[in-house]
């Protein structure tokens, strides 16, 4: 029984007294056949596609002087959080990108990476990053404590808003379907044709919120070259 509207995003379980939610974040590959691994099909050529289209707009974003194979971590990163907003739109499913937990994983390891070899390797060119060119002396100082806020809440914001954005469309999904059992049929239609709605909704955002967490991912990584 639901105790509360956010206990859909518990990720405690029953059964066994074990907390067996989080293997939807990989398990979902076994679902796939063997023929998309083996063959290349309809589906594997249109993933590679794709993944081929991320890849030249990544390596625009990244410049010339970035490492070859950096946009295949990028590629991953958006791959993985895709798959897992797309297996949270099934039933009894868990939803683990709205948690901080997942999405915090993903942004605060590629945060520190950039930000050790930008000051290792760049040391002049991050510093020169705290001071927009044309600011006026006297404003430096402030300038420097700006940047440096917004560089260090960078992590924070790119898990957030994915968490966020996971959640804000499930609960409006949850809110609405728990009030099937007590309206009239002429309202129930409504509803049904509103929450696939909000289905299709989400399935776009999905898609949305993968893309901008890799393309930040990779505008972030391309400020310390």
């Amino acid at each position: 029984m639901m105790t509360n509207l956010f206990s859909v995003f518990d990720p405690s379980t029953s059964m066994f007294n074990l907390s067996i939610n989080w293997m939807s974040t990989t398990i979902g590959l076994m679902l796939m056949p063997t023929m998309f691994w083996l063959i290349p099909t309809r589906m594997s050529s249109i993933w590679n596609n794709i993944t081929k289209t991320l890849h030249n707009e990544f390596k625009t974003l990244l410049g010339v002087n970035a490492l070859n194979g950096t946009t295949f971590i990028f590629i991953s990163v958006f791959s993985l959080i895709l798959f897992n907003n797309f297996m949270g739109l099934f039933p009894y499913i868990f939803t683990s990108s709205s948690h901080l937990a997942f999405t915090l994983t993903l942004s605060l390891p590629l945060w520190i990476s950039f930000m050790v070899y930008g000051w290792i390797n760049h040391t002049q060119h991050m510093f020169a990053h705290l001071v927009p060119q044309g600011t006026p002396g006297v404003l430096m100082p402030f300038m420097v404590c700006i940047e440096t806020i917004s560089n260090l809440i960078r992590p924070g914001t790119l898990a957030v808003r994915l968490a966020a954005n996971m959640i804000a469309g499930h609960l409006l999904m949850t809110l609405l379907g728990s009030t099937g059992t007590s309206i009239s049929y002429s309202i129930l239609t409504l509803l049904i044709i509103t929450q696939i709605a909000l289905l299709m909704l989400e399935s776009a955002v999905s898609i949305i919120q993968s893309y901008v967490f890799a393309v930040l991912s990779t505008l972030y990584s391309s400020e310390v070259n």
